[in-house]
């Protein structure tokens, strides 16, 4: 049976959430979804949201109304599943607490902007990254407001050099947990849509796509 998906995309353009948005639903249709592709959030409103498989949020800083919001949240809590990546996911609705409970994480800073550092596999024996190992990674290093109780795949160590403060922070990458009925995941990576070009990034995703899929 085909599953269904929707991708919501827009806010910051720094994002190129619409570049995104295509890439992420040519992946989805590989692996045999029936994708709806909707630019803004009033998707949201319109409710019935719970015919979704799986939801991707792909906009940054956006507002949302409260109503639409429960709406995408009520879908979540009964099976509907929710991934994402970076600040498409990880910074969507900024002010609302509910989402980010939903998420697990909220992002706050990214020291030094675009920068090099290293993705730590913490989980090997997790199918969403087996067989992937430990691999260097230029973009911005997300330092986050995390969920203490998220299953962690992959994480990242601050260096200090930008922020001497978080020298030796251990922040989660990559992560999954679970909200109501419905399975979540989370990769912090993925700025610009080129970096869908670096095979541990898309192969992370898009197994962690198919994973979170009711």
């Amino acid at each position: 049976m085909t599953r269904k998906a929707l991708i919501f995309w827009g806010g910051w353009e720094g994002h190129e959430p619409e570049a995104c948005a295509g890439v992420v639903s040519e992946m989805l249709r590989g692996e045999d979804f029936d994708v709806d592709v909707e630019q803004g959030n009033d998707v949201l409103a319109r409710g019935g949201l719970d015919r979704y498989d799986l939801i991707v949020p792909l906009s940054t800083q956006v507002q949302v109304e409260k109503e639409a919001l429960q709406n995408l949240i009520d879908a979540v809590e009964g099976g509907t599943g929710l991934g994402g990546f970076h600040g498409g996911m990880g910074d969507t609705f900024r002010n609302e607490p509910a989402y980010q409970f939903m998420v697990g994480g909220q992002w706050v800073a990214h020291p030094g902007n675009i920068i090099d550092y290293r993705v730590e596999i913490t989980r090997p024996d997790d199918p969403i990254v087996a067989g992937i190992g430990d691999f260097d990674y230029h973009s911005e290093q997300y330092f986050m407001h995390v969920d203490p109780g998220l299953e962690v795949l992959a994480s990242t160590t601050f260096t200090g050099e930008h922020a001497p403060w978080t020298k030796g922070t251990v922040m989660p990458v990559v992560w999954k947990h679970r909200y109501g009925q419905a399975r979540i995941f989370f990769s912090a990576l993925g700025h610009v849509a080129s970096e869908f070009e670096v095979p541990q990034m898309r192969e992370i995703l898009r197994r962690g796509l198919v994973w979170a899929a009711r």
